[in-house]
């Protein structure tokens, strides 16, 4: 072997499990985007008004935000692959099961048992990456991953015409063929995650750069020593904020596209994949940042807020998309939003793995979650009133604009040092030191 091939970089096994959680991303945003993509259909079909559909996404997002807080916990007790295995059966059939509903009521119960399941996508895959990442490629990885639901929103307005319409099989079909190919990704799953520290492809050099960061307390830590601490309501404020922007253009921007410029179910394609290939770019590039200015010796604090004050500033000019003269200008307004958006939620989604231990990661994003669904309940509410009443995109667009920057801020305020979360011993911890002692 020579010199040059025995130095050849090996990219690593945690590669592959990035690469698995972006496929399941993609799959966790084609089943929930394409309610939206069918919106226009489905509202003349069942004669749903604009508060009726509001009260849809909101239902989703009540039992998406309990699963969220239960998961993250489920996730914390299973571990990473029997609880993201157990999230994901249950939302893709509650996907298929869509095709089942005859009145708004039967959509109502389809849409709450798939929040049910995909509340544990994220507590789930953010653990996994604290689990086969070190802290300096987070959020790359956690970029990379996130960029997957972006690919689901750039398939769904794709897939959906081309199945209900131009093959003719309706939107009944949409849901349950999409479902049949998630069953592919849980057998890949379940055949190849493992912990690092126990996987039979892991080398010893991977999973000492795995390994590289300081060890962590490996006892479970109890919700109420994770609420007693300021850094877990930290990261909940900046779900709180930012989540029900996600959601409104997950939800409303077929919408927006379709009354703005006439756009229907077999046009508003192009416009999508626009906005979603710039949020892709978005995803990666703010996770890559931070990580970037880390390796330039930036500190681990300087390093996620400067990538955040950039998404964020990045976000503001969708405060004006509503006074686009072009549907493209519209689109790279919008896409731009979206792209500040997934920066911004790459390096906030790494806060709970950068300051507490491993073993409460999926809690704390668990309650994180909780709190951005509880936002987008309340967004999901507010479009509605606002379109409803105003008839106009522009008050819920001058939202959108704000909240990153205000989200950044009390970020600062309440953790201007980034520092580890003192979580302190428990009573059982406490119990053991007294007796060695």
């Amino acid at each position: 072997m020579s010199t040059a091939t025995a130095r050849r970089p090996h990219i690593g096994f945690r590669w592959v499990i990035c690469a698995l959680l972006f496929a399941a991303m993609v799959f966790n945003y084609v089943d929930r985007q394409m309610i939206g993509v069918l919106k226009p259909h489905l509202q003349t079909q069942f004669g749903w008004s604009e508060r009726t559909y509001a009260d849809i996404i909101l239902c989703f997002q009540l039992a998406y935000a309990c699963s969220y807080l239960l998961f993250g916990r489920i996730v914390d007790w299973l571990g990473v692959r029997l609880g993201f295995a157990a999230a994901f059966a249950v939302w893709t059939l509650a996907h298929m099961a869509h095709a089942l509903a005859r009145t708004t009521g039967g959509f109502i119960l389809a849409r709450m048992a798939l929040g049910v399941g995909e509340g544990g996508g994220f507590p789930a895959g953010i653990k996994a990456v604290a689990e086969w990442f070190p802290k300096r490629e987070r959020t790359l990885a956690i970029g990379i991953f996130n960029a997957g639901t972006n690919i689901g929103a750039i398939v769904t307005p794709m897939v959906t015409p081309l199945i209900a319409v131009e093959l003719g099989m309706g939107w009944r079909a949409a849901f349950v063929l999409t479902g049949l190919f998630g069953v592919l990704w849980l057998a890949l799953w379940l055949a190849l995650y493992r912990r690092p520290q126990c996987h039979p492809r892991v080398t010893r050099e991977e999973l000492a750069l795995i390994d590289s960061d300081p060890p962590d307390p490996v006892a479970p830590v109890p919700w109420r020593r994770l609420l007693r601490v300021r850094e877990t309501w930290c990261y909940s404020a900046g779900k709180f904020l930012i989540d029900p922007v996600w959601w409104m253009f997950l939800f409303w921007l077929p919408d927006f596209f379709a009354k703005r410029y006439h756009l229907d179910l077999m046009t508003f394609g192009p416009a999508l994949v626009g906005v979603y290939l710039l949020s892709d770019v978005g995803s990666v590039a703010g996770g890559w940042l931070s990580g970037a200015l880390m390796r330039r010796g930036v500190t681990l604090n300087a390093a996620r807020k400067i990538a955040m004050l950039i998404c964020a500033v990045v976000v503001l000019p969708v405060a004006l998309a509503s006074y686009a003269h072009s549907l493209w200008l519209a689109v790279a307004i919008v896409g731009l939003a979206t792209a500040g958006h997934q920066g911004f939620s790459a390096n906030l989604y790494a806060l709970p793995a950068d300051v507490f231990p491993k073993k409460a990661v999926g809690s704390v994003v668990g309650i994180g979650g909780t709190a951005g669904a509880v936002g987008g309940m309340l967004m999901a509410e507010y479009a509605g009133w606002v379109l409803d009443r105003v008839g106009s995109y522009t008050p819920i667009f001058v939202v959108a604009g704000s909240v990153y920057l205000l989200a950044l801020a009390l970020i600062h305020v309440m953790m201007p040092t980034y520092a580890p979360a003192e979580l302190g011993p428990g009573r059982g911890e406490r119990r053991s030191a007294a007796s060695a002692a």
